[in-house]
């Protein structure tokens, strides 16, 4: 799995398909990447006028540059026809919810490819990212974060989670799986996606902006969010800012300095810093010239 290019994103933020005043003004929204539903936001009636306008929509919402994902439904005859729908060149990937187990994954790559070799495109333009919101398929939270080469992203779900498990979605009753599942994605190369706590709340707040901070502390990637509001919040939790950036800097400075001299141990700001210190810095400074 090394070796992969991940995307470089802060915020993803869902906008139902088939919604057209959303779908205009998503690409307003600042969003690092915009998901195009077609599953819990859009009902079982509308689900095929949804599917049959997700290619329009791919275009107005990808815009301005953001990266254009589609979720599917879970269900597979659905699924087989999201797939057929959503595959082209505007779209860089799929979201996949509900994942059962790493076959689960590799049986909708399987129908992606023969969907990209019909459209001409190159195998493996579609990128995967994983939602598991299950407690069974917790179990397999390794094996999915390594089931395939298109996954660049997974998260383990709020509300549908909680609801498996008859628990309230905090960030009690979420943190353990959250984090074997971002320990399972960063053990397989790929980005922690998600918040300690549920993203259907739209309010901002001390509390929400404390939460988008220590799920970044903790070291998740990046975030979707349901409402624009969330955007800018998540880009600043998620981004590193320009005191980071700076401090990094000089931190990467620091240390190279050392280097030079035959040291890979050297004093900054006060304390000793090494070789991990300079990667987290490196990293950083990686992530804020892709953003």
């Amino acid at each position: 799995m090394a070796g992969r290019t991940l995307p470089a994103w802060r915020s993803l933020m869902f906008c139902p398909a088939n919604a057209q005043r959303f779908v205009a003004k998503a690409h307003t929204r600042g969003a690092d990447a915009i998901i195009l539903d077609l599953e819990d936001s859009v009902g079982t009636d509308e689900k095929a006028a949804a599917r049959t306008g997700v290619a329009a929509a791919a275009q107005t919402v990808g815009q301005a540059g953001a990266d254009v994902l589609v979720r599917i439904n879970r269900e597979l005859h659905w699924a087989v026809e999201d797939i057929a729908a959503a595959v082209g060149s505007a779209v860089s990937g799929l979201v996949l919810p509900k994942v059962m187990g790493p076959e689960h994954v590799r049986l909708l790559a399987e129908v992606v490819t023969a969907r990209e070799v019909a459209l001409g495109l190159p195998v493996g333009h579609t990128r995967f990212v994983a939602l598991v919101e299950s407690a069974a398929a917790l179990e397999q939270l390794n094996a999915i974060a390594r089931s395939d080469a298109r996954l660049v992203a997974m998260a383990v779900g709020g509300e549908d989670l909680a609801t498996d498990l008859d628990a309230e979605p905090s960030a009690d009753s979420l943190y353990v799986a959250k984090m074997l599942g971002l320990h399972a994605a960063r053990a397989a190369g790929i980005l922690p996606m998600g918040v300690l706590a549920s993203v259907a709340g739209v309010v901002d707040s001390e509390p929400y902006r404390a939460m988008l901070h220590r799920s970044r502390a903790l070291g998740f990637a990046c975030a979707s969010c349901v409402h624009p509001a969330q955007v800018p919040l998540l880009n600043q939790a998620f981004g590193p800012s320009a005191a980071e950036q700076e401090k990094a800097r000089r931190l990467v400075a620091t240390y190279e300095a050392g280097l030079a001299h035959g040291t890979g141990a050297v004093l900054f700001d006060g304390a000793m810093i090494d070789k991990p210190v300079a990667e987290r810095a490196y990293r950083l400074l990686a992530r804020a010239s892709a953003a």
